[in-house]
This record gives C-alpha cells, sequence and structure tokens, in this order.
C-alpha cells in the first residue's frame, strides 16, 4: 500500500505491494540475526534463572544456541535458517570477533550495555538496499578494563564506555562497512569494504561467515528437519548450502584485490565444544569455536580438511596502509533458474545493482519526506528509519519445550516448572519481530512494540498492522486476555497502548482515504478481551481507580509497583486509571468508526462511553478530589494506609499521564449512530453534575458544534497542569518534557512508613537504584514514547478549544501560544536531540568533539533509549532505534513550519 505522500510506482514500493499480495518474497531475507543471542531467557536452563551467568559471553563463540542465532551486522532468512555475518581479527585480540561485546546485568554499573560502536545507516523496508558501520579498534579490545572499570564504578559515576578507554585515538581502528543489495528475493549481493583510519599501516583479517542455525542437537523435529542441513565446498571460493525447508543455495566470493594470500576457505560444524566449557570429551570433533582456533591460535587441525560442516567461512588478509581501504564481494543466491551455473555472480550487473539499489533507497525515502528537509535533517532520517529496519530480528519462544527440555538434553530443574513464565504455555513465538534493541533487549516489549509501528507504518504500513495483529493472536495473548510483556516476565503489565497504535496505524495507513476496516474490525474484536483482563484484574475494590504496576515506568514512584506494598497497603494509581480512561477513550473511537457501517457497534461505543465516564468521575471526585490534588494543582498517586488516603505529592510524568485520554467526537459522526446519540444523550441530561469537574462532551465553540470533548481534566485543570508542563524549572527541558520534575532536585519527595523512608529525587542522567537492571530511570530524563503522547494530547485539545485557549509557553516568559503551538514547540526540542548546532554538535552527542568534527564520525547517529533531562545526552540503550524513532515526525514538521515561515524567519538549516 502506498503512502500518501508517494505515487506508489517506484521500485521499493513495488517490491511492498509484491510481498504483501505474496506474489515475491521480498522479505524472505533481511537483518534478522540478532546481535546477543547468549544470556537470553531463551537460553537459560539453570535453577534459578540467573541469564547473565548460565551462558556467559565467553561461551557463546564455543557452545551451540537453542533458540537462534547471533552475529556482527548480518542476515538470515525470516526463519533463521541460513545465517550470514562478518568474522574479524586485528591480529592482537584474545579471541576471533564473531558477535559484540558488552556487560551483564551485574557487571555494568548501570545495568547491561553494549560496549561496540556501530550504525545502522540505511535500510529499505524489504531490505532490498541495506547498509552498516563498525569500527573496530587496532589495539586489543578492552575486554577485562571495561569489565573491571564498570564493575568498580558506583551508581553515582558515569559508565565507561568504550570511546572513553582511548582506544580509538589517532584514528588507530578499522570502519567495517557492510552493504547489502538484492538483486532478487533469493539474490543478495554482499559488499564488505574496510578502511584504516589510523596513522600507520595495520592487519585485518576477515572472514565472512555462513552457518545453519542448530536445530539438529535437540532430538525433536522441530522445523520439520529430518536430517542435518550441509554446507559443502563448490569450488576455491564457492560454498553449497542445502537445507531441507530453505533449499538449495550457494555463496561465492570474488577474488579480492590487495590481499596478502589467496583467501582460505574453512568448514565446521555448529556445534558445541563441550570439551573446552565443561571438559567433557567426545563430542564433534570440530566444532563451533574452529574458525577462532584456527585464525588466533594458528590450530590447522581445527577446521574440517574434507570441506564440509553446517559452518563455513572464506579467510582473507589485508596489509592496509594509513587511509586506504580494501573491499570484498559476495553473493548468496538460491540455485536454480537464473541463478548458478547458468550466470556469473560477478558479471557487470554486481555493480550496476548496488547503484540501482541505493537510487532507490533515496527515491523511496524522498517520496516519503518534505522536500523542505536540510541535509543533516535528512541524513538522521535515514539512518532513523534504517535503524528501524535493521532492529527486525527473528525471536524463537516456545514456551512449553523450553520448559519440559528436549529429548536429546539433561533436563531442565524442576525449580523450571514454577518459574518465570510457567503460566504462559501457550507461547509459540517464532516470527520476524520489531526489536527495542538487538543487543540490550533482543527480545520483544509489547508496549515498545506499539509505539514502533507509528513510524514504520509511514514506510511499511503492512507489516505495521501485521505486528500489531499478531500480538493480538491466540498463541501470543494469554487465555485470560493479557498480551505477554517481555519474555523476562510475560506477566508483568506495560500500559495498555495497543488499541492506541491499531487506532493510529489504521488511520496513518490510508493512503487517499481508502482504510483497511477488515484489519481494524479483527484487531477490535481482540482489544475486547483484554480490555476485559484489565478491567477484571486491576481494579480490586471496583471503584474505577486502577492500579495496573509498574506501567512501564520502572523506579518513577516511591515503591517498586511491581512488587507487593509494605504490610499489605495499596496505591491507587494515577497514571493506572489515567491509562484505562486512554483506553476507553480510543476503543469509543474505533467502535464508532466501525458503528458507521454496522450498527451493532453502537452497544460497544455506549459501553466504553459509559465507562469512560465512570473512570473520569473516580479519578477527580471520588473520595471528594480522586487523585486530583486542588492545592497543587496536579494528579498524584495516592496511598491507602489503615484506610486513610495519602497522597504521594511526586510530581511525575504519574501526573501528566491523565492529560493524554483526550477524544474529539465529530457531531455527524454521533448524528450517524443514533442508537450511541440517544443513550449519550441521557448522560448529558442526567449526570450534569460531571461537568463541574470533567471534559464531559462539551461543545466547541464558534464551529456550528460540529465537535464534542471527551477529556479526563476540565478546562481550568488542564491549564494548572500545563503550567507545571511548561515551566523549565519543572518538566520542560531543552529537549522535550521530563519524567520528574526538577523542582526535586532542591526539594526531594519523602515519605515515611512502617519505620522506613523512602526518597525520590531529580535524577537527569542515568540511574542511581538497581531496579529493573539498573539502567531504566524515570526521575528525570526525557523519553520519546510519552512525549508523543503528551504531544498529540496537546493537538487534539486544540482541535476542540482553538484560539480560545492560549497558555504561557515557556512559564513565566510572557509568550502565549495556542496547544497547537505549545505542541510545536515541544517537538522542535525533540528533534534538536539529533541534529548538530552552530558549532557541529548533536545534544545527543554530548558534546563529544570527536563527534562533532572528525568526518568518519560526525555524521553518525544513534537513537537512544532515553536523553539527560538537562544535557540531551543519550543514555540506556544506544540503539533503541524502535520508540525513538517517533522524532521522525518531529524532524520532518520542524521542516514542513520552514515551509509556512519567511526565509528570514526560517532560522538556521
Amino acid at each position: 500500500m502506498p503512502h500518501p505522500r508517494s505515487s506508489g510506482k517506484d521500485p521499493e514500493s513495488r517490491r511492498l505491494a509484491e510481498d504483501a499480495a505474496r506474489r515475491r518474497n521480498w522479505k524472505r531475507w533481511g537483518p534478522y540475526l540478532a546481535e546477543r543471542q547468549w544470556a537470553t531467557v531463551r537460553e537459560d536452563y539453570s535453577a534459578g534463572g540467573d541469564v547473565w551467568s548460565y551462558f556467559p559471553h565467553d561461551h557463546a563463540r564455543s557452545r551451540a544456541y537453542r533458540w537462534g542465532e547471533d552475529g556482527i551486522l548480518g542476515i538470515t532468512d525470516r526463519e533463521c535458517r541460513l545465517c550470514f555475518a562478518l568474522g574479524l581479527w586485528n591480529g592482537r585480540d584474545p579471541i576471533l570477533k564473531e558477535r559484540l561485546f558488552g556487560l551483564t546485568g551485574p557487571e555494568g554499573n548501570h545495568g547491561e550495555d553494549v560496549k561496540e560502536c556501530y550504525w545502522y545507516l540505511a535500510s529499505t523496508p524489504t531490505h532490498s538496499y541495506m547498509q552498516a558501520l563498525y569500527k573496530y579498534p587496532q589495539r586489543e579490545f578492552p575486554y577485562a578494563a571495561l569489565v573491571e572499570e564498570n564493575r568498580r564504578r558506583g551508581r553515582e559515576q558515569p559508565e565507561l564506555e568504550l570511546e572513553d578507554t582511548g582506544i580509538f585515538d589517532e584514528g588507530r581502528y578499522f570502519d567495517v562497512q557492510v552493504e547489502y543489495a538484492k538483486a532478487g528475493p533469493d539474490d543478495i549481493l554482499v559488499r564488505i569494504e574496510v578502511a584504516n583510519r589510523g596513522p600507520e599501516t595495520a592487519q585485518l583479517d576477515v572472514l565472512p561467515t555462513l552457518w545453519f542455525r542448530n536445530t539438529w542437537a535437540w532430538g525433536t523435529r522441530e522445523d520439520a528437519i529430518d536430517s542435518r542441513p550441509r554446507l559443502s565446498r563448490a569450488g576455491a571460493l564457492a560454498v553449497d548450502a542445502r537445507h531441507p525447508t530453505l533449499g538449495h543455495f550457494a555463496l561465492e566470493l570474488r577474488p579480492p584485490e590487495g590481499s596478502l594470500a589467496a583467501p582460505e576457505l574453512y568448514f565446521t560444524e555448529n556445534d558445541t565444544n563441550a570439551e573446552r566449557l565443561w571438559g567433557l570429551p567426545g563430542g564433534s570433533r570440530f566444532a563451533k569455536d574452529a574458525f577462532h582456533e584456527r585464525v588466533v591460535r594458528r590450530r590447522a587441525d581445527a577446521v574440517n580438511p574434507e570441506g564440509h560442516g553446517t559452518k563455513a567461512a572464506f579467510h582473507a588478509s589485508f596489509q592496509l596502509e594509513p587511509g586506504t581501504a580494501r573491499t570484498l564481494e559476495l553473493r548468496l543466491r538460491q540455485v536454480g533458474t537464473g541463478s548458478p551455473p547458468n550466470r556469473p555472480a560477478f558479471g557487470a550487473d554486481f555493480a550496476r545493482t548496488f547503484e540501482a539499489r541505493r537510487r532507490e533507497h533515496d527515491r523511496f525515502y524522498s517520496e516519503r519526506l518534505p522536500a523542505s528537509l536540510s541535509s543533516e535533517e535528512r541524513n538522521v532520517l535515514h539512518q532513523l528509519f534504517g535503524g528501524l529496519c535493521w532492529s527486525r530480528q527473528f525471536y524463537h519462544y516456545v514456551v512449553q519445550t523450553w520448559l519440559d527440555g528436549d529429548p536429546a538434553q539433561p533436563p531442565p530443574p524442576p525449580s523450571r516448572r514454577a518459574g518465570r513464565n510457567a503460566d504462559w504455555r501457550h507461547v509459540y513465538n517464532r516470527d520476524v519481530i520489531s526489536m527495542p534493541d538487538k543487543w540490550e533487549y533482543p527480545w520483544y516489549a509489547a508496549w515498545d512494540l506499539a509505539f514502533h509501528m507509528i513510524p514504520f507504518a509511514e514506510i511499511d504500513p503492512e507489516f505495521a498492522k501485521a505486528q500489531l495483529l499478531l500480538f493480538l493472536r491466540e498463541w501470543y495473548m494469554h487465555p485470560n486476555g493479557q498480551i505477554p510483556a517481555y519474555e523476562f516476565a510475560f506477566s508483568d503489565v506495560n500500559p495498555p497502548v495497543h488499541a492506541w497504535a491499531v487506532w493510529r496505524v489504521y488511520k496513518i495507513s490510508a493512503p487517499r482515504g481508502e482504510r483497511d476496516r477488515r484489519f481494524l474490525v479483527r484487531a477490535f474484536h481482540k482489544l475486547l478481551i483484554n480490555f476485559t483482563w484489565w478491567v477484571n484484574r486491576k481494579d480490586p475494590e471496583g471503584n474505577h481507580l486502577f492500579s495496573g504496576g509498574f506501567l512501564g515506568l520502572d523506579n518513577i514512584g516511591v515503591f517498586d509497583r511491581s512488587a507487593p506494598l509494605p504490610r499489605g497497603h495499596h496505591l491507587e494509581q494515577a497514571d493506572g486509571t489515567a491509562w484505562m480512561a486512554f483506553y476507553c477513550a480510543t476503543m469509543l473511537s474505533i467502535a464508532l468508526e466501525l458503528a458507521a457501517e454496522d450498527s451493532a457497534y453502537e452497544d460497544v461505543a455506549s459501553k466504553f462511553f459509559e465507562h469512560f465516564v465512570a473512570i473520569c468521575d473516580a479519578m477527580n471526585t471520588l473520595g471528594g478530589s480522586g487523585l486530583w490534588d486542588q492545592e497543587d494543582g496536579f494528579y498524584y498517586d495516592k496511598l491507602l494506609v489503615d484506610g486513610a488516603k495519602v497522597p504521594m505529592r511526586v510530581r511525575s510524568m504519574v501526573g501528566i499521564i491523565p492529560l493524554f485520554a483526550v477524544e474529539i467526537l465529530e457531531q455527524d459522526l454521533i448524528d450517524r449512530c443514533q442508537g450511541f446519540k440517544k443513550r449519550m444523550q441521557w448522560f448529558l441530561e442526567n449526570r450534569r453534575d460531571l461537568a463541574t469537574e470533567i471534559s464531559y462532551m462539551e461543545r466547541s465553540a464558534g464551529n456550528g458544534d460540529g465537535h464534542r470533548l471527551l477529556a479526563i481534566p476540565s478546562r481550568e485543570r488542564l491549564v494548572r497542569v500545563l503550567h507545571y508542563v511548561l515551566d523549565e524549572d519543572e518538566f520542560l527541558s531543552p529537549y522535550g518534557v521530563r519524567s520528574l520534575s526538577r523542582v526535586h532536585a532542591a526539594r526531594p519527595f519523602e515519605l515515611r512508613l512502617d519505620g522506613s523512608v523512602h526518597r525520590v529525587a531529580y535524577e537527569p542522567g542515568e540511574s542511581r537504584t538497581g531496579a529493573f537492571g539498573g539502567n531504566s530511570n524515570w526521575r528525570g530524563p526525557v523519553w520519546f514514547p510519552l512525549n508523543y503522547l503528551l504531544v498529540e494530547a496537546l493537538e487534539r485539545y486544540h482541535h476542540f478549544y482553538g484560539e480560545g485557549l492560549r497558555v504561557e509557553c515557556p512559564t513565566g516568559s510572557g509568550t502565549m501560544m495556542n496547544l497547537r503551538e505549545v505542541a510545536g514547540e515541544i517537538g522542535k526540542r525533540l528533534a534538536r536531540l539529533f541534529l548538530p548546532d552552530l558549532e557541529g554538535a548533536r545534544p545527543c552527542q554530548a558534546g563529544s568533539a570527536t563527534c562533532a568534527h572528525d568526518p568518519h564520525w560526525k555524521d553518525l547517529v544513534l537513537f537512544h533509549e532515553y536523553f539527560h533531562g538537562d544535557t540531551g545526552k543519550g543514555l540506556g540503550a544506544s540503539h533503541q532505534t524502535g520508540w525513538t524513532a517517533l522524532a521522525a515526525r518531529f524532524i520532518q514538521e520542524w521542516a514542513r513550519s520552514r515551509e509556512r515561515l519567511p526565509e528570514s524567519a526560517a532560522g538556521p538549516r
């Protein structure tokens, strides 16, 4: 389906259409290879669930994975049967570099963290063209120093990053750039360029590696594989690959120029080296780590001299002078019509295909992005959408098999049956899924994914819709209606944003008014089940005040909200309750959309309307004032202590989330739904008392009564909350809206309860608490998902109030703005995170001189998990392009706003 601003006639759009119609399988191959499979829940068979220590990085080179594979900037098919990635060796490292290194949760002073430098530079949605970059040091990689120093540092200190060790000083590293271009759905061209950025000649060994995922060692008939697949020599520089279900492929290497000698071709098996790991003899003679043994330890007997196995690699060595580069070219293609041996792998079409796919990549995005973008903005957006596409990953986790164990392996410990995810036996995950971060979070997170689908809907709407439906299918959703949160704890509770994502994707992906009602109906019916789970499980008192747990906001509160509170106390959550109102309002809008063509949905719309009103009533008035604090003019959680309600006066995002639950109902739609209109009218006439505290079906002024407003706060309360939101000494950062008010830097909140003191202070940077792994921090940083929802909410309020509502922005500045202008101001601040200032520095890069001025670094951008509340420095997971890709909207809107300004007022570009 073409984008509204696209002709739909460009080659990439045609490929998307062919793939969606299942005429050609253009997405069969992609960057679906994880960056970290070790230390994941899936690979953990320990008694206590200690994923980090059960399968550490040191085991990864020698131990076959059960549920997936990993590699450096690699590709695989959509079922991860045949994998391709890079191996590298600088002549000094103690191990062959076959996967990215990072710290485990216990090792890092702020939790787990990848300690490598790599960037996703480009990708089309079908992966017809992809580009990525890895910076590999020329000196010995500081594995031990990174572990020891970060373990030594406390939470008050910054993390030691790879760049901080001086390993890249004087440019002593190799730039390793990988490009992929598809000549057809099963014909992938590969170009690897290695460049010496240092001042001296340096040697680099490059091992392009092809291997089969191990599906044969477990004693099952999984994937319908009855025999081991096979790689074999098909010439000096060619590998023949045969797989029972994938078919017959060949990988060929063009003889590289400038190599020290003719490349060698090695073979081994993708089997565990049990002797190295556990001292158990009798395993496979040729094990998974054979290429490490062959290259680093120079053991010629480590690889199979007969030229076959399940893992193969070409070994090329280069002596690179300063400033020079060398290129390796490979081609992986299906054997058959139009494939080898019918035509040469490296004819004139090889270079032409790469050039064509690059142009098609640029054309695809140019038709979707504003023409007014500056070159810097376009560069950022190419990397943003590229990272979004690169973060798709094959994810395999069959919980029942994982709990019960495999026939050919030792049985799992008895504790497993009552441990992690034991009540999710129905889960059967074997799909390509959008990941938050393929190293730090190489598993899906339900609420992250909902946000990912908003930018995905701009470039690949069919994928966005399919992902949202996937999580509602019976092999994901629990029979009780809960959506699985993430693999560490499927039963944890994320904010209910799935319906919102469905509704937004439905509208974003509708070119020229053609909306996919079948998608909306399919999602809505399953969402009804999920909504019922929320109502039954998270409203314990039945009073419409919800306590959903941590709700994705980790350490934002006084307590660990995922654990029982001290002495049986109970928390009424402003955010939990507001999320449910948000859910109700979204479901109401969807129901009315469907009711316009099918009156049966009017009854459901009425149900959500009445439920929304009940939640708003409770939130604003129950017990006198609900969760609203009239004195402060803000929403707070309330703690029930021995029958008394104590407000938790922490000014945090928890009190801003009630603003999100706002919908504008068009009067002409209401008029078409007569059954709904009659029931709504009854409420308007019989519950007039609600209108004093809630924006309860107010009519807009001066527009012919065309709109009705449904929102939690009244106009007066909305303005009072915005006073804090837009205050730069409270929530408004130079780079968006903080998750905790800056006022708590000087005045931390303290609660004395049961002999303990619980404290919340403003922490704009890395977390100072070990909760949730130590790298989750909602006590000050800027997070994109909630900023995005706030901007959307402000735009909806403006749609209703128009110029009749103007507020001071920033607070105290004397500048008055309407709410659309306020939304635009927040959006500009978010966009500035990634764009260079007049000195060339990007706030997200924390003023790094190298990133600002070095020609080999200055155009590279990372999209972090969250950002420092004062400086804008990127924090947390470094490649969380998924929800941080929401920045695409703000960068584009900033560019479009310049189109409407006189040139003198547009500012620097």
